[in-house]
């Protein structure tokens, strides 16, 4: 019964953690948006998502992490068998990745607290596609964990809808930048 609510904490922390981390890289996007603003409103909407993206990362996103961590730490610790599976080798590999992304939003955030209203130094269009990043890494955990040894069975058209899924993501991110470019 433990491992089960200790599951049932994990999910939902997991589920609160990506709400966090889809939203900011949102709100990095929005900002950088207003690189073409007047100064006056550039300088009053900066300050805003500068302010929402500090109170997310800190009151959501973060402690959401931290819970889902240690509710995953202590489910290793509950069934040591986890360990011995090669599909969860594969979700901790994902999982890693998710760390790289998380330590990259991290200091996107600090970028703009620092930079107190100058722009950001990442692309609009990169920023919109490392919106989709998070998105990418979901997909893999939650395939891995709901396919478990089928994923070791069948790696190879999973790994190929995921690179299919990939594309249509970032072709459908610059058909919307090119329409809204156009307009």
């Amino acid at each position: 019964m433990l491992y089960t609510i200790i599951k049932a904490l994990h999910i939902i922390f997991m589920v609160s953690y990506f709400a966090g981390v889809f939203y900011l890289v949102r709100i990095f996007v929005y900002y950088k948006d207003t690189d073409a603003f007047s100064e006056e409103k550039k300088l009053i909407l900066r300050e805003q998502y500068t302010f929402m993206a500090r109170r997310l990362w800190n009151i959501i996103t973060v402690p959401a992490g931290i819970i889902m961590a240690v509710c995953g730490i202590i489910m290793i610790f509950l069934n040591t068998g986890l360990m011995k599976t090669p599909w969860f080798h594969l979700k901790l590999t994902f999982l890693v990745g998710l760390a790289i992304y998380h330590y990259w939003c991290w200091k996107k955030v600090k970028q703009l607290v620092q930079f107190k209203g100058n722009t950001l130094e990442t692309a609009n269009l990169k920023l919109r596609q490392a919106n989709e990043i998070a998105t990418f890494i979901l997909f893999l955990v939650v395939f891995t964990v709901i396919l478990k040894s089928q994923v070791i069975e069948y790696w190879w058209q999973l790994i190929t809808g995921f690179f299919v899924l990939v594309f249509l993501i970032m072709m459908t991110v610059k058909l919307v930048n090119k329409s809204k470019r156009d307009k």
